[in-house]
């Protein structure tokens, strides 16, 4: 995203320069996180707008900041390195905010694309539309227009007796006649930047904010009969801005619905699409299925016959074919062909799970290998450990990998049978074929094909509740049974009760 461009002719189709308005303080959204960054679908808003624009393979990015520069800064350099910030210092409008950014780049040739930062349904397919529009129309200034029922708090678009674009009006300084118009301006522009320029250098304040107003750019073009036109976006949907919380959820909302019915075109069963949420940035196969809850982030990937959920959240995940997910969390985890995971499991970071592997039933592992065919059915905390192939890890184990100050790893050869309730205090080898007896702590390396017990001999207490316990229904019952100490209960002699 926002790659740098080589220097030289703007491509067919494509533009010289991307601006994109993001100094705005977003009052609205009550947050101490810039309006702009403020996620959605597995991008931030920005992030949204600048994938969008990306295909047109601008020489230049400019991002205009302002409020939160740090904050959007940092982004950028982390999502969108090929972006240039441009401090808008005072914040006084796009218009202004427009002419910050063009003079950062004083020798720019060719059509520029400025767009609001915080449109994050925008498309490429839109964008690329006004682009041509834009091109086809021979205009120096082109406009994104939209049709909506509720032209609430937008710029209305003003047109001539003869359909030609006027002006673009704000709802604040607009009477009731434009008011009533129902198609709006979507803050989204393309113009030469010579011309873009020269009319910005002529924008006035006179308007109720005060503020010099991109959207005044457009009128005096008009007047002095400057080609200009107005491209309408096929999806009013595509549009929508976003100010406040109530519109992120909504935002998020339709971006979520986008991503469901593409994957659903493409072959992938989704149970119930109210309760699917899918990053823009996940790839699913076809023939996969997703359960009802499930939550897929970041760059997880689920391969063609996997079956994820229900009540399953994977981030940065890979679930590979025939694999099932049910009810688990997992974060940077690989699962392997036909691996089985849950329910209830936590897989951690650095967790891989080789083909045909189970991690069961409130397990718990990371930064862990299991081999092909191994199970850790249930119970048990695996943690910085190799497993070979077609091992069992009883219930209840624990892979004790932490010493307060450093990480110990563990090795478990193939075909080991852990018995349940072992502690492998790491550093520790399991050879090949071994065994460990139920109950054992593990503190030194098990020999191939050895047997390691680690646990006190039993020692059986014969008539030790009649004694302790007189009267209780444990003593009545073991009499009942036939307690075989009863012949001894005169004996007081104190044991220790452990």
């Amino acid at each position: 995203m926002s790659e740098p461009r080589q220097p030289g002719a703007v491509p067919e189709g494509g533009v010289a320069a991307v601006v994109v308005l993001a100094a705005g303080q977003g009052t609205r959204m009550r947050s101490a996180l810039p309006k702009v960054l403020h996620p959605l679908g597995g991008r931030s808003m920005l992030g949204h707008v600048l994938a969008a624009a990306d295909p047109l393979a601008a020489r230049h990015t400019l991002v205009v900041v302002g409020a939160g520069r740090e904050a959007v800064e940092e982004h950028l350099a982390r999502e969108a390195p090929g972006a240039r910030p441009v401090l808008q210092a005072e914040q006084r409008g796009s218009g202004h905010a427009a002419a910050v950014a063009l003079a950062a780049v004083p020798d720019l040739d060719g059509p520029v694309l400025v767009v609001n930062g915080d449109a994050p349904l925008l498309t490429a397919g839109t964008l690329a539309a006004l682009v041509d529009g834009h091109r086809e129309a021979g205009s120096v200034f082109t406009v994104l227009t939209s049709e909506v029922q509720d032209p609430t708090g937008l710029g209305r678009i003003v047109r001539g007796a003869g359909g030609e674009v006027r002006a673009i009006v704000e709802e604040r300084d607009a009477t009731d006649q434009q008011r009533a118009i129902r198609e709006v301006n979507a803050g989204v522009y393309v113009a030469h930047a010579a011309t873009l320029r020269r009319v910005l250098g002529g924008l006035a304040t006179d308007n109720a904010q005060g503020e010099q107003y991109l959207t005044d750019a457009l009128a005096p073009l008009a007047e002095g009969g400057a080609p200009v036109a107005a491209v309408r976006a096929g999806d009013p949907d595509d549009v929508l801005g976003c100010n406040d919380r109530r519109e992120l959820a909504a935002r998020r909302r339709t971006l979520n619905d986008r991503v469901l019915d593409d994957l659903m075109r493409a072959g992938v069963t989704v149970v119930d699409p109210a309760t699917t949420w899918v990053d823009v940035t996940v790839t699913v196969a076809a023939d996969a299925l997703l359960e009802p809850g499930v939550h897929l982030r970041g760059t997880t990937s689920v391969a063609t016959g996997a079956v994820v959920g229900p009540d399953t959240t994977l981030v940065d995940t890979a679930v590979g074919e025939g694999a099932s997910v049910l009810r688990s969390h997992v974060l940077g985890a690989d699962v392997g062909p036909r691996a089985t995971v849950g329910p209830f499991s936590y897989l951690r970071p650095g967790t891989r799970l080789a083909a045909g592997a189970k991690v069961g039933a409130f397990v718990e592992t990371k930064n862990v290998q299991v081999g092909e065919d191994s199970k850790v059915p249930h119970l048990s905390y695996v943690g910085d450990a190799t497993i070979g192939r077609g091992s069992n890890v009883g219930a209840a184990t624990v892979f004790v990998n932490y010493d307060g100050v450093q990480k110990h790893h563990t090795e478990v050869g193939d075909h080991v049978r852990i018995g349940s309730d072992t502690m492998l205090v790491a550093p520790v080898t399991v050879g090949d074929g071994a065994y460990t007896a139920a109950g054992s702590v593990i503190t030194t390396d098990v020999p191939p094909g050895a047997m390691a017990v680690a646990r006190a001999r039993q020692r059986n207490v014969a008539g030790w509740v009649r004694r302790r316990r007189p009267g209780t229904a444990a003593a009545q019952a073991a009499e009942a049974a036939g307690d075989p100490g009863a012949e001894s209960a005169a004996d007081t002699r104190p044991e220790a009760s452990g």
